[in-house]
């Protein structure tokens, strides 16, 4: 008798978990996207297992930023665009946004990069598979609604899978790799410019502003709320974890295959993928090759969506998958932009795609410190927020998270200019 009242609250909170996952796991996802699986592979390809250790606080400040912006969407229904402009004023969401349309088209264009480059692998050219994709990206918002595309998402995110099984198959040396893990790296290292560049870069490609934009816009279109809040927090607790430990297993096999037989100088994530094909076998190269097309794919979808998002939220305009087209025409308009530009660019013989990869997400890094400064100042208003404001140690791991990007940042400028 006592059995069967726990299961049936079991089998609740799975049901519950099921309804409200979405948001968290396909934003912690997405970010895995081709230049975060170029900065991964290119981290192991030069370093090795030696930047394995930014994975445990990465994923830390990760869920708490993410939680953060679930939180503020259920509690407030409302963007965060929504809200900086309410509170901050229109000249300080403008700003903001003009800086997150120039990050994310960039992010754009690698997606299609990506596409490009993971179908090449198989033969088709970019001038048929750039186009062909970009359309079906298009048609995929365009056409069909939230629940359907939110389905879409989460398939496209359990194929981040193939990476996990890569790296088993590269043969890492499992101890160093868990060792590395969890060790500090020498203080010298710090003076680095190389190393320093790497590790923003690794922070920005894994907490990029533009998420927290659209994983709170996601929170209010899926409408959930205060009430069910404790089941989407579940959410974005797995799915920072799961993209981590999909971030860790990149690093991992291209340590364990380039930067062992000194391959670390590869231009793209294909280039990993080709260069692991006669070290760990055809099944890692294919894993590998199919993985970065699904993650181009699923990017390439998202990333236009955070976007206009941002944009419509900040001028108070009409925005979202569940309207239709003469509903939020700016919405509809900005998104197909976006796709048919950074589709175009790629398509520009001899463009330097590798070079907008990385920069990109270094740039995330220089940003992500203001966004998060901005979400800190909104929760912990408790005439915005209620009795749901920040902890004290959420408020503490967000400022350190903020504080330490903005260090590294000027580090490297610092380095950079010397």
């Amino acid at each position: 008798m006592l059995q069967e009242p726990a299961v049936k609250r079991w089998r609740t909170r799975i049901l519950l978990f099921l309804a409200v996952l979405g948001p968290g796991f396909i934003t912690a996802n997405v970010d895995n996207d081709p230049n975060g699986i170029f900065t991964y592979s290119q981290s192991g390809a030069q370093y090795g297992y030696e930047l394995l250790w930014t994975m445990i606080p990465i994923t830390l400040s990760l869920y708490v930023v993410q939680e953060m912006c679930a939180r503020m969407g259920a509690v407030t229904g409302k963007g965060l665009s929504d809200l900086i402009r309410e509170e901050f004023g229109l000249r300080v969401t403008v700003i903001i946004m003009a800086l997150l349309v120039l990050v994310n088209f960039g992010n754009v264009i690698g997606e299609f990069a990506g596409i490009a480059s993971s179908l090449e692998l198989f033969g088709l050219s970019k001038y048929i598979s750039v186009p062909i994709c970009s359309l079906l990206v298009w048609l995929l918002a365009v056409r069909g609604d939230y629940k359907k595309v939110e389905k879409v998402f989460l398939a496209a995110s359990v194929f981040y899978i193939a990476y996990i099984i890569a790296g088993v198959l590269s043969g890492p040396s499992w101890h160093t790799a868990l060792l590395d893990t969890i060790k500090l790296p020498p203080h010298a290292v710090w003076g680095n410019h190389a190393y320093l560049f790497m590790v923003i870069a690794v922070i920005g490609t894994t907490i990029a502003p533009w998420m927290q934009f659209y994983l709170q816009s996601s929170i209010v279109e899926k409408g959930i709320t205060a009430k069910n809040y404790a089941a989407s927090r579940l959410d974005v607790i797995v799915g920072s974890i799961f993209t981590d430990i999909v971030a860790w297993f990149i690093i991992v096999a291209c340590a364990a295959t380039l930067y062992v037989h000194g391959l670390g100088s590869i231009q793209s994530a294909a280039d990993a993928a080709t260069a692991m094909k006669p070290l760990a076998g055809a099944y890692a190269f294919l894993l590998f090759a199919v993985g970065l097309f699904n993650a181009s794919f699923f990017a390439a979808s998202v990333l236009p969506l955070s976007t206009a998002y941002v944009v419509c939220e900040g001028l108070g305009l009409e925005s979202g998958i569940d309207r239709k087209f003469k509903e939020a025409p700016f919405f509809y308009w900005l998104y197909t932009i976006l796709i048919a530009g950074g589709a175009a660019v790629v398509l520009i013989p001899n463009f330097p795609l590798i070079k907008w990869a990385v920069e990109s997400q270094v740039l995330n890094g220089v940003l992500l410190p203001i966004v998060i400064v901005l979400m800190l100042l909104l929760i912990n208003r408790k005439d915005l927020m209620g009795e749901h404001v920040n902890s004290r140690w959420f408020n503490i791991v967000a400022w350190v998270t903020a504080i330490i990007v903005s260090i590294l940042s000027v580090m490297l400028m610092i380095h950079g200019g010397s």
